[in-house]
């Protein structure tokens, strides 16, 4: 018996060395995937390569790639040696439902399933498709759409008492904020929008086109709404910076004029909200498309069939992860706490001489 089962373990040790050695044969192709994956818990997308301290989206992702075979080992070290590129760098706790990754991978049969076989749950690859082999996920996307999840008390005026549950949010709050989000479209400087970036930097100014907040609904008793923003790109806070300003004036603990403020050269405090309702939604290449897209060889990178897919994976991993996460550790109602303390009418700048100076 003992030898009939070592027999076996052996011929299976075989059998993977085989198909081990078949994969190397494979020639290397360029592709992308589709992924789509529940942020919580990740210091967001990006590798840091010698950090295991931080889990990244990408850290499973290459463990995944290595153990299904689609790329040696030593391209998991180092990725530029697979011509790896993601097309956003979500931020920590951040989740996506059509997130895009470039790369050269050896085309094993029935792939998608492999990879997905050692990945976690909340981590899928929903599609694949092959693409021109300098095609580089993130200068070849002409926009990307992100959408923000939260709950419509966030909205409600600081002067009355809210019971968060109960809270609805009527017409005319969603109309003023609606008008609040239309300002942003077009292009401004965005300096004031994340850290480290000057007011006379050219990368500051980023084009936005379209901002609006969706219907109200209802989830577990708590009303819930969805922003939805289209850019050409984001730096890093920004949309969350974005949606921060507009619940402060709604709320009102700012002027409306600050807004107009922020895109001059002054430094403007604005609050950041959390980052827990954030979601990559899609990912745009129409330059691509209308280029490549038809040619006979390639194929568009449009993802209608995989929709049915994308829906199901939001309403199973990235809803219910936003919604339970509210409910249980109060991300929005414990920022919302932080805003009267917010000086929106003096600069920074005067803001950190009046604590060095206190009067």
């Amino acid at each position: 018996e003992e030898n009939g089962h070592l027999n076996k373990k052996l011929k299976s040790d075989a059998d993977e060395e085989d198909a081990e050695d078949q994969n190397k044969k494979l020639p290397k192709r360029k592709i992308v995937l589709l992924m789509a994956y529940s942020g919580k818990g990740y210091h967001g997308m990006q590798r840091n390569v010698g950090s295991s301290q931080f889990k990244t989206i990408e850290d499973d992702l290459v463990c995944a790639l290595v153990q299904s075979g689609c790329i040696p080992e030593n391209h998991g070290e180092d990725m530029k040696k697979m011509s790896f590129q993601r097309c956003a760098r979500t931020d920590k706790g951040v989740s996506a439902a059509g997130q895009i990754v470039s790369l050269k991978v050896r085309l094993i049969d029935d792939i998608l399933e492999k990879i997905n076989n050692h990945l976690p749950s909340h981590i899928r690859i929903l599609g694949l498709k092959r693409v021109t082999g300098g095609f580089n996920s993130k200068n070849k996307c002409d926009a990307r759409t992100y959408s923000y999840m939260l709950p419509t008390f966030a909205f409600a005026h600081k002067d009355h008492e809210v019971q968060e549950e109960l809270y609805r949010l009527d017409r005319e709050t969603l109309e003023r904020v609606n008008q609040l989000l239309a300002c942003y479209k077009g292009t401004h400087n965005f300096h004031n929008f994340t850290s480290q970036k000057g007011p006379r930097d050219p990368s500051a100014k980023r084009y936005i086109m379209e901002m609006y907040c969706g219907e109200p609904f209802v989830r577990e008793n708590m009303e819930f709404a969805v922003i939805q923003v289209k850019g050409q790109s984001f730096m890093m806070h920004q949309i969350r910076k974005m949606i921060g300003l507009v619940i402060a004036i709604v709320k009102g603990y700012a002027a409306e004029s600050i807004m107009e403020r922020s895109w001059g050269e002054e430094k403007v405090d604005v609050p950041k909200a959390p980052g827990l309702g954030l979601v990559l939604e899609k990912v745009h290449f129409e330059k691509y498309n209308r280029r490549f897209g038809n040619d006979g060889l390639h194929e568009p990178l449009e993802w209608t069939e995989e929709e049915e897919k994308i829906a199901v994976f939001k309403e199973q991993y990235i809803y219910p992860t936003i919604i339970n996460t509210e409910r249980e550790e109060k991300s929005m109602a414990s920022w919302l706490k932080t805003l009267p303390i917010h000086d929106f009418n003096s600069s920074a700048v005067e803001v950190q001489t009046n604590n060095k100076n206190p009067k």
